[in-house]
């Protein structure tokens, strides 16, 4: 799923803040700790990034060896992680039961990244193993992602661009008629967040009309952002002109949109998923496109990724004769992605383990 992440330049010392913090402080600690440079841990990374592991050596190489497996399935780690101290995981793969009932001595599992709905983090509870996520890496780039999503539909830039370049109909604005002024439009949130509360104040700069549901939300903070609340998602459904998706997958939000949830948007409303694939019942989205009760969709993540070349979305979005041809924008789960957001993954996800492995105190458990 998308391109593997290795070569990618460390900052230098001097150029980011944190650097200096890796290059002296951590040596500082390494000192107190009484830990010799000569003890080595394992560190596994078991997806998505690839040799050359700098900023993960840089930050955990005097202490553990750090090796990168390069899986695309759960059944490539095995015989190969069964003894690490600690786990990087990013999105390509999952952690059953299959993998962590066979882990001896990990002391840490990090999510390099926010969702950890691929990892049994139940059991690795029970079986005393932390599980940490990375919250806050990729939080403006995933925000920029949603408003771009939205932008480039609503205002008709990416179907009449792909309508224009397969010479479709006349070089005029009537192709894409009507197109309504964003100011005052219903931007509707799911899930406000770190990265929905970022997209939240984009909207709003926008000078769009910003609500949201969560049910996990303490009451008040819709107050100190500026926003509206519903109690009932349908509630939030029925007027959003624009729904975007910031919720993790859960039992209460897997498919979550679907054929029924859709219907009671408003007519020509547009659908925008950065959040997590299975969020989204996407075999409802070409009916939903053909009849125009969605004006467009923006897919940044699906259920299967890379998806089958013969599930239903992708071969509408194919077919030249289907309306999601021209009013649908799929991407590779690329929100996530900027270079500094991959380096904050991999950064905060080395100290993270480093910690664990000197005995100090973990961020952002999750279990």
């Amino acid at each position: 799923m998308g391109r593997k992440h290795g070569p990618v330049p460390f900052p230098r010392r001097g150029t980011v803040a944190s650097n200096d913090f890796i290059e002296k402080d951590f040596r500082q600690e390494l000192a107190r700790t009484g830990i010799h440079m000569s003890k080595k841990y394992k560190v596994v990374i078991t997806d998505f990034i690839t040799e050359p592991l700098e900023p993960e050596n840089q930050i955990l190489g005097d202490l553990s060896d750090v090796i990168a497996l390069d899986g695309s399935r759960e059944q490539d780690l095995a015989g190969k992680i069964e003894d690490a101290d600690a786990i990087m995981l990013y999105h390509i793969l999952g952690l059953t039961h299959k993998t962590i009932e066979q882990l001896n001595r990990c002391k840490l599992i990090v999510r390099c990244g926010v969702g950890y709905d691929n990892i049994d983090h139940a059991l690795a509870r029970r079986r005393g193993i932390p599980v940490a996520n990375v919250p806050d890496y990729g939080t403006e780039e995933v925000a920029d992602s949603a408003i771009g999503l939205m932008m480039a539909m609503i205002r008709g830039i990416t179907r009449i661009n792909s309508l224009l370049r397969e010479a479709i109909g006349p070089w005029m604005y009537t192709q894409v008629v009507p197109l309504h002024r964003l100011r005052g439009r219903v931007f509707g949130i799911v899930g406000l967040g770190r990265i929905g509360t970022a997209a939240a104040l984009r909207a709003k700069a926008l000078g769009m009309d910003v609500v949201f549901y969560d049910p996990y939300k303490p009451c008040g903070y819709e107050k100190a952002v500026g926003v509206r609340r519903v109690e009932h998602v349908d509630e939030l459904f029925a007027q959003s002109h624009v729904l975007s998706l910031h919720c993790p997958l859960t039992e209460e939000t897997f498919h979550l949109i679907d054929r029924r949830t859709i219907a009671t948007l408003p007519a020509g409303a547009y659908l925008i998923n950065t959040a997590r694939g299975a969020v989204v019942d996407a075999t409802s989205l070409p009916e939903a496109l053909a009849s125009g009760q969605l004006a467009g969709a923006g897919i940044d993540v699906l259920e299967q990724e890379p998806p089958p070349a013969d599930h239903p979305l992708i071969v509408a979005w194919r077919d030249p004769n289907h309306a999601a041809h021209h009013r649908l924008i799929i991407n590779p789960h690329l929100a996530f992605y900027s270079e500094e957001g991959l380096m904050d993954m991999r950064t905060k996800g080395s100290i993270a383990c480093r910690k664990a492995l000197c005995g100090q105190p973990i961020p952002n458990v999750v279990n």
